[in-house]
C-alpha cells in the first residue's frame, strides 16, 4: 500500500478525468461564449471556467471527501427520498434527456451537416445521422468492450492534435481583433455572471458527481487507501485537468470572439465551430472534424448510456435490468436528439438551471462538513432554501411559449423583488446562506443541549 500517488499516476488519473468531462459542451459552448462575449472575453473566461473547470473538479473530490459511494451516498446526507430524487434526475439529466442527445446532434451539426449542401433537408439528415448514430451506441452499450477505450486512446488524442491545429490557424489569422468585437447585448455588463451559467451547459459539475466515485476507484486501486489522501490526490490530478481544460477554454473562446470578423453570432457553438473550420481548413478540414466530433461523441455516448443504466440498475434491483434500461435510453435519446441542438440547449438550460444550485450547494457542505460534522440538519436546511429559490431559476429560463402559457409572469415579479441577484440568475445564493445560517444555528443548540446534559450527568 502506497500513502500518495506519484506524478506518473497523478497523470494518468489527470488524463482519465479529462477523457470522462471533454465531450460535446465543452466544444460547443465556449466558441459560443466568445461570439457573445468580444471585447469582454476575459471576464467571461473567468465565470465559465469557474462553473466548467472548478466546480467539476470539487465535485470529484466532494465524494472522496465524505468517504460517500457514490452520489446517491453523498445526496443521502440530505434524505433517502432526496438521494433517489436527485441521483434520478441527474443521471436522466446527464444522460437520455439531453446530454446523450446533444452528443448525436452536434456530431450531425458541426460535421455532417455543412457538407450535405441541400442534398438532404436538415431534418431528414439528422434522423437518418441520428439513427446510425444511435444503433452504434446501442449495439457497443449492450456488449462493452475494448472499442470505447481503443476510440477515448486513439480518436480523443487525435481529436485534440487536429483541434490544436485549427485554433492555433483560427488564433493566427484572426478575422478581427478581440478588442473591437462588440458583445452582444447579454454581454454588455456582467458578463462575469452571464459566462458563470453559460457554463452551466457543460453539464461538467453534475457529471463530475456522478462519476466521481470511478475516479476515486482508481485511485484506490492504485494502492492509495487513506480517504483523506485520495482526495488530495483528486485534487492534484483534477488542477492538472483543470490546467488543460481551461488553457482549451480559453483559446477556443479567443476563436470564437475573433471569428465575429468573419461570421454573425451562430444559433449554436456547433454551427459556430462548423463555419471556422470550413474557413480555416476548408473541405479537409471538414470532414476530419467530421469525424474525430463524431467517434468522440459516440464514445462518450455509449460511456453515458452504460453508466446510467447501471446506475438505475442498481437503484432499483427489483426493477428492469440492465439491458432494458440501456435499451430504453437509447431509443428515448434517439427521440430527443431530433429536436436539434439548439432546442436541446434551450430546454436542458431550465432544468440546469435548478440542478446546479442544488449541486453546488452539495458540493460545499461536502467539502465543508467538518464544520458541522455532516449534521443532517445543515444539509436538509441549505437544501431547502436552495431548491425554492432555485425553483424561479428554472422559471425564468423556461421557454417564453410555456412560461406565457403558464401564466408564471407573476411569480418572475414576485422573485425579481425578494432575492437579491435574481437578475444574475443567481437568486439562490443568499437563500442558500440563509439556510446555512439557519442549519448552523440549530446544530449549535442542539451541540449545546447535548454536552449541558452530558456534564449534567457527570
Amino acid at each position: 500500500m502506497q500513502t500518495r500517488l506519484n506524478w506518473k499516476q497523478r497523470i494518468l488519473v489527470a488524463a482519465t478525468l479529462f477523457g470522462m468531462f471533454f465531450g460535446a459542451g465543452n466544444l460547443i459552448f465556449p466558441v459560443h461564449l466568445g461570439q457573445l462575449a468580444g471585447r469582454n472575453a476575459v471576464p467571461a473566461m473567468i465565470g465559465f471556467i469557474i462553473t466548467a473547470v472548478g466546480i467539476p473538479i470539487l465535485g470529484v473530490a466532494a465524494i472522496g471527501n465524505t468517504h460517500s459511494d457514490g452520489l446517491q451516498s453523498l445526496a443521502n446526507k440530505v434524505g433517502r427520498r432526496y438521494s433517489y430524487a436527485f441521483t434520478c434526475l441527474l443521471y436522466l439529466t446527464i444522460g437520455p434527456f439531453f446530454a446523450i442527445p446533444r452528443c448525436a446532434t452536434t456530431s450531425f451539426t458541426t460535421g455532417i451537416q455543412p457538407m450535405l449542401k441541400g442534398s438532404f433537408s436538415e431534418a431528414a439528415g439528422l434522423l437518418i445521422f441520428s439513427l446510425i448514430f444511435f444503433i452504434l451506441v446501442l449495439f457497443f452499450s449492450l456488449r462493452p468492450a475494448n472499442i470505447t477505450v481503443w476510440i477515448g486512446k486513439i480518436i480523443n488524442p487525435l481529436f485534440l492534435i487536429f483541434f490544436a491545429i485549427l485554433v492555433c490557424s483560427a488564433l493566427c489569422h484572426p478575422g478581427a481583433p478581440v478588442s473591437t468585437v462588440e458583445p452582444d447585448s447579454t454581454y454588455q455588463t456582467g458578463a462575469l455572471f452571464s459566462a458563470f451559467i453559460e457554463g452551466y451547459g457543460t453539464m461538467d459539475a453534475i457529471a463530475g458527481l456522478a462519476f466521481g466515485i470511478v475516479v476515486i476507484d482508481i485511485i484506490r486501486a492504485m494502492g492509495v487507501s487513506n480517504d483523506s489522501a485520495v482526495a488530495k490526490d483528486v485534487l492534484h490530478a483534477g488542477a492538472l485537468t483543470g490546467l488543460l481544460m481551461a488553457g482549451i477554454y480559453v483559446a477556443t473562446i479567443l476563436m470564437g470572439a475573433q471569428s465575429r470578423g468573419l461570421f454573425a453570432i451562430s444559433d449554436n457553438g456547433g454551427i459556430a465551430l462548423a463555419q471556422i473550420s470550413g474557413h480555416y481548413l476548408g473541405t479537409a478540414g471538414s470532414v476530419v472534424l467530421a469525424v474525430t466530433v463524431t467517434c468522440a461523441c459516440l464514445k462518450t455516448s455509449i460511456g453515458l448510456v452504460t453508466s446510467c443504466a447501471d446506475a438505475f440498475a442498481r437503484m432499483f434491483p427489483k426493477g428492469l435490468p440492465y439491458r432494458a434500461w440501456a435499451i430504453l435510453f437509447t431509443v428515448f435519446s434517439f427521440c430527443i436528439s431530433n429536436f436539434g441542438l439548439s432546442k436541446i440547449i434551450e430546454y436542458s438550460l431550465p432544468v440546469l438551471m435548478f440542478l446546479y444550485p442544488l449541486a453546488i450547494t452539495l458540493i460545499l457542505m461536502a467539502l465543508s462538513g467538518r464544520l458541522f460534522a455532516h449534521d443532517r440538519v445543515v444539509y436538509v436546511s441549505v437544501t431547502a432554501f436552495t431548491c425554492f429559490s432555485a425553483l424561479f431559476d428554472l422559471i425564468k429560463t423556461l421557454p417564453a411559449g410555456i412560461r406565457n402559457g403558464l401564466h408564471l409572469d407573476h411569480a418572475i415579479s414576485f422573485a425579481e423583488r425578494v432575492l437579491p441577484w435574481y437578475h444574475l440568475n443567481l437568486g439562490w445564493v443568499v437563500p442558500a446562506l440563509i439556510g446555512f445560517a439557519l442549519g448552523m444555528l440549530i446544530h449549535t443548540i442542539r451541540k449545546q443541549r447535548q454536552e449541558h446534559s452530558s456534564s449534567r450527568k457527570h
